[in-house]
């Protein structure tokens, strides 16, 4: 064991123990992956991220840093959380980007790219698979959430990586007084995503542009600051299957919840979603399509600790 630079931080928020917190092992070198799975572990977060250099054929492609990514029960290939967050403590711990324009992360799913995204670090949402599930299958899931199904407005199983079944739900009360049964949900070996959707939300873009118009004519319209913060989606994950009964705040998700939703017609195209009420957290998601269709993920990230880890 030796000493290791060690960072804890919140992300999805910009108020420290809001969000969703990610412990960061900044230099991994040596470490196998019986050592970063036994870490991982014993901190108990969601998870826990080890940085190392990039292997030559990513640092070819221009990567920054490698990132292995783990939850208490095993590894990750990709995860949006952890994503944002190691970002910000290599970044901290002084990280140089070889570009001015982008960082990029090397992960097990590829290589993403992360950019400062109208004032926040946003990572481009890797690509989604999805398909429709199995209508047995969301029988089995409803009842382990306790759920009636004619609250399901929409279904889908979603792979970026990880691989989520999402629900769209038509109440957001419904939603927040869900009280999964984690075990039958950890028997079925699946990750369920939840949202809802507010109606009349406007797009945050539109947002934007409305204000500026109203500050060019003179006007005091526009739309409100209230109007503007206020969440076009709602999300609960839940992931008893890799050891988490519920995420506070989940990146994976919110990307592959946005690339379903706004190709189908069902979110505009910039939007504000929270998650973590029911944890009694306040994690803020950004979500942003730009005009090629890439769906970027945002949000901030605060360094709660920072000191040395042994191992």
């Amino acid at each position: 064991m030796k000493t290791r630079p060690f960072k804890q931080v919140d992300v999805f928020t910009d108020t420290a123990y809001l969000g969703n917190p990610l412990a960061v092992v900044l230099d991994a070198d040596g470490l196998d992956s019986e050592d970063m799975q036994h870490f991982a572990h014993w901190t108990n977060l969601s998870e826990t991220t080890f940085l190392l250099p990039p292997t030559s054929e990513a640092a070819a492609q221009g990567a920054d840093y490698r990132v292995r990514i783990f939850t208490p029960g095993g590894e990750l290939p990709f995860a949006g959380h952890p994503t944002l967050g190691s970002c910000h403590a290599w970044l901290q711990a002084g990280g140089n980007p070889k570009s001015d324009q982008h960082i990029v992360q090397e992960c097990a799913k590829g290589l993403i790219t992360i950019r400062q995204n109208a004032g926040r670090p946003a990572f481009a949402a890797p690509l989604l698979q999805r398909s429709q599930p199995d209508p047995a299958l969301l029988v089995d899931v409803a009842a382990a959430l306790g759920l009636n199904p004619r609250h399901i407005l929409a279904s889908q199983l979603l792979d970026n990586g990880p691989v989520w079944l999402g629900l769209l739900i038509d109440s957001p009360e419904v939603l927040l007084a869900l009280q999964p049964d984690h075990l039958r949900l950890k028997t079925l070996g699946l990750k369920v995503g939840l949202a809802h959707i507010e109606p009349g939300q406007p797009d945050t873009n539109l947002v934007a542009r409305s204000n500026r118009e109203a500050r060019a004519f003179g006007q005091r319209g526009g739309i409100t600051a209230s109007q503007q913060n206020a969440p076009g989606l709602t999300v609960r994950a839940f992931a008893a299957a890799i050891g988490v009964n519920e995420d506070p705040v989940t990146g994976s998700l919110n990307a592959s919840l946005a690339q379903w939703l706004i190709a189908d017609g069902l979110a505009p195209k910039s939007y504000l979603a929270t998650q973590g009420t029911c944890l009694g957290r306040h994690g803020q998601v950004h979500i942003t399509q730009d005009d090629s269709g890439q769906v970027w993920v945002g949000g901030n990230s605060v360094t709660c600790v920072d000191g040395s880890v042994m191992l």
